[in-house]
């Protein structure tokens, strides 16, 4: 297998890690996007929309987007709870992730880090949104250690890619105690650094 990545995004480094999780041998091609090397002909040949992650399976076949390339390579793992309801709640956050969680925290991060923005220069919806998304995953953990129970599922490595880089983006972890502890929780289970 091989994956096409910008080691810069969480998106990518979520296939990384989940590869990595459950002892997948791939090759990692690092692109930066920065400079347009997902834009390529040959790449857009693989994947019209443009975008890292992008996958090629051993068979051939290429399959975009974060979050159904770890569904994918998780099928059948202890990733994936077995009890129907749990499951539907693991995708329920990883759909949540991508539509109320990255846009804001992780454009933030973005801006900041990569685009040299001030974080006080930010567009106040995007952090009043980023706020958001953060104290929903601090509530979502009021429970349990992680957001699916008792163990890791792909939502917590959905989450934590852009979770753990907030501050990056100008967003305080420490007000956010429990999501901070379970990033560390994540990480040790996932020996992501």
């Amino acid at each position: 297998m091989e994956i096409y990545g910008d080691s810069k995004s969480g998106n990518c480094l979520k296939i990384r890690w989940v590869a990595d999780h459950l002892g997948i041998s791939y090759r990692w091609i690092e692109l930066d996007i920065l400079k347009g090397e997902s834009r390529t002909p040959d790449f857009l040949a693989m994947n019209p929309a443009g975008q890292v992650p992008t996958v090629v399976l051993a068979d051939g076949r290429p399959l975009a987007q974060s979050n159904a390339i770890i569904l994918h390579l998780a099928e059948g793992s202890d990733l994936i709870p077995q009890d129907a309801y749990e499951r539907a709640k693991m995708l329920e956050w990883m759909f949540w992730e991508q539509y109320s969680h990255e846009p804001y925290v992780a454009v933030a991060r973005f801006q900041v880090k990569y685009l040299g923005k001030p974080a006080s220069e930010l567009e106040p919806r995007l952090v009043e949104r980023g706020r958001a998304a953060l104290q929903r995953l601090e509530d979502g953990l009021a429970d349990t250690p992680f957001l699916v129970g008792e163990r890791p599922t792909l939502a917590d490595i959905s989450l934590v890619a852009y979770t753990r880089m907030a501050e990056d983006g100008g967003f305080a972890l420490a007000d956010y105690p429990r999501a901070q502890a379970w990033i560390g929780r994540v990480e040790a289970a996932f020996n992501i650094a």
